[in-house]
């Protein structure tokens, strides 16, 4: 089973170097060096080189890419490994989005939220992006006093939000 762990932005630097968007929560393992990534919607593989963290953002370099023209070449390129299908993050606390997307979002009064159409990587937190009956999308921060249980065998997530953020659409 392929997952996405990122998606490569902007060139960094002269030396072939990229920022990229990190959409796992696994970084260290997914970016170590000699890393084997995965291109999305082809066979082509990129090989971790080097990567660090600049400016909170993910800077990586692959085997092979040594001018910004190479980096340039990469850029929006999306990254993904394989990984067993029971696989799981060792932290219980943490789920991967592959497993998260599809599961139905409950409300504490027992009414159906949505389901879960994506995860969004953010610095401060993640958010989950809850897709109702009509296609309205909220966006939930994925923090323990909004979304208080995962019950993934179930594809069930409880969630507890604040006043407001489930309004009523007219």
């Amino acid at each position: 089973m392929r997952f996405v762990v990122g998606r490569i932005g902007k060139p960094h630097g002269i030396k072939g170097a990229v920022m990229v968007d990190c959409r796992t929560d696994e970084p260290e393992r997914r970016f170590a060096v000699g890393a084997d990534l995965l291109v999305a919607g082809g066979v082509r593989t990129l090989q971790v080189a080097q990567s660090d963290w600049h400016g909170g953002r993910l800077r990586v370099r692959f085997v092979g890419a040594d001018s910004r023209q190479d980096a340039e070449s990469l850029r929006g390129l999306v990254l993904e490994v394989e990984r067993d299908a029971d696989e799981q993050p060792v932290d219980p606390e943490e789920f991967y989005d592959s497993d998260l997307v599809g599961c139905q979002a409950w409300l504490p009064d027992g009414r159906p939220a949505g389901v879960v159409a994506e995860v969004i990587h953010l610095p401060a937190q993640d958010l989950l992006v809850i897709r109702d009956q009509d296609g309205h999308d909220t966006m939930v921060p994925f923090v323990q006093q909004i979304v208080p249980a995962v019950d993934l065998p179930a594809r069930r997530i409880d969630l507890d939000p604040p006043d407001g953020l489930f309004q009523a659409r007219a």
